[in-house]
């Protein structure tokens, strides 16, 4: 290897797991739940929401609760809230693209989920929702992942639109009833 000089095995140990961990935390840091939630907010004239602590710890706390059987059951709290679950490891950005890939089965003109769920998207949308608090957490079966964000004040209210958008801007997206697909 000519002039290079040898880096001791100890030293390259440490700089792999350093760059695990650098890895590992990559999509999961408030400002990645952040960022994925108000690109979609923006998407549709919403305002963004902050990273609120207070939020955040009580989804912390919730899925620590969850890990054992690693089961989706909503805490039932007094923020919204959005759950999600992999059988493997999963970021809190695939997560939060997971809800907004309900997008499609929102349709604004009736303010329904068509041909399927939709309020996992809705909540990520909800206008009045400013306050976001998200958490991961693997679970005690060593594979499974659940992550959970909360929404302070809660969104999804019956009858109540996510957003409003000027009836002359309406995306073609919004537009499709279940007839159109």
């Amino acid at each position: 290897m000519g002039n290079l000089p040898m880096i001791p095995s100890i030293i390259v140990a440490i700089l792999v797991a350093l760059a695990n961990a650098s890895a590992c935390n990559a999509q999961n840091s408030p400002q990645d739940y952040l960022n994925a939630h108000n690109k979609a907010r923006s998407d549709v004239g919403v305002g963004p929401m902050r990273w609120e602590a207070k939020v955040a710890s009580y989804a912390q706390n919730y899925v620590n609760k969850l890990k054992g059987n690693c089961k989706m059951v909503h805490s039932g709290g007094p923020y919204g809230e959005n759950l999600a679950w992999s059988s493997g490891d999963m970021t809190g950005v695939g997560a939060v693209k997971l809800w907004v890939g309900e997008k499609p089965k929102y349709n604004y003109n009736s303010n329904k989920c068509v041909g399927g769920e939709c309020r996992h998207y809705t909540q990520v949308v909800w206008r009045n929702s400013v306050r976001l608090g998200c958490a991961k957490v693997r679970c005690n079966d060593g594979r499974s992942t659940i992550i959970s964000c909360n929404y302070d004040p809660p969104g999804n209210y019956v009858d109540q639109r996510p957003f409003d958008i000027d009836p002359f801007q309406v995306p073609l997206s919004f537009n499709r009833g279940a007839d159109d697909n």
